[in-house]
């Protein structure tokens, strides 16, 4: 009997390809034993190349003019006056998730950009960073909502992002970062190995929250 194939999507948001692929290769033993035995390549982005609208091209295979949205804040009308937040309810089209759920394919997400308010999926849809609570039974940021005491289980207080990650400490944006770095990592850790899935897709947000606080 031949093995179930699994498809598993690992995405660190703002990580350079030049730091992570070249620079700091050496240091990184997982991402290079991965380079090293398998195949990589350096692939294109969209335009702008940005958080949103960049996951969501890569999920539905269509650029942002297509999915009407080229950032996180976006004209509501013709006016200047109008702003929108891009959302998951400003996608309009399939992403891969919603293809494989359909064709009966058990899938996982966590934390992958523009997936809050999180949809009905064939498995289990953890919102991203646009969540504003993770403690509002009302408005749950998960799908089905009976994930949000699951994880309350698992690793306590849920951290979809970092609070005030602009904020002049330092030291307590890092404390903050590695709080839900670990946090995201050991839920991610046990529903891969507990979990009935085919596709498992996750993005961690804290490379991205290092650059806006270290960066300079």
């Amino acid at each position: 009997m031949s093995r179930r194939k699994k498809v598993l999507v690992i995405g660190l948001d703002c990580a350079p390809p030049e730091l992570v692929f070249e620079q700091w290769r050496d240091e990184l033993p997982n991402f290079k034993r991965v380079m090293d035995n398998g195949v990589w390549g350096k692939l294109e982005s969209c335009i702008p190349a940005i958080t949103v609208p960049a996951w969501s091209s890569m999920m539905s295979s269509k650029d942002p003019g297509t999915l009407g949205f080229y950032g996180f804040r976006n004209r509501g009308d013709y006016s200047y006056e109008k702003n929108t937040l891009a959302n998951a309810n400003s996608v309009k089209t399939d992403r891969v998730w919603d293809v494989l759920s359909r064709a009966g394919k058990r899938v996982i997400t966590v934390g992958v950009p523009q997936t809050y308010p999180p949809k009905p999926v064939n498995g289990i849809q953890v919102g991203c960073f646009l969540s504003p609570s993770t403690k509002n039974p009302d408005k749950p940021y998960t799908y089905p909502a009976s994930a949000m005491k699951e994880i309350e289980a698992i690793v306590g207080e849920y951290l979809v992002d970092v609070p005030n990650f602009r904020t002049d400490d330092k030291e307590y944006l890092l404390r903050q970062i590695y709080t839900m770095t670990e946090k995201r990592f050991k839920l991610v850790k046990k529903w891969i190995a507990e979990k009935d899935w085919d596709f498992f897709m996750f993005v961690e947000m804290g490379t991205d929250r290092i650059h806006h606080g270290l960066w300079k």
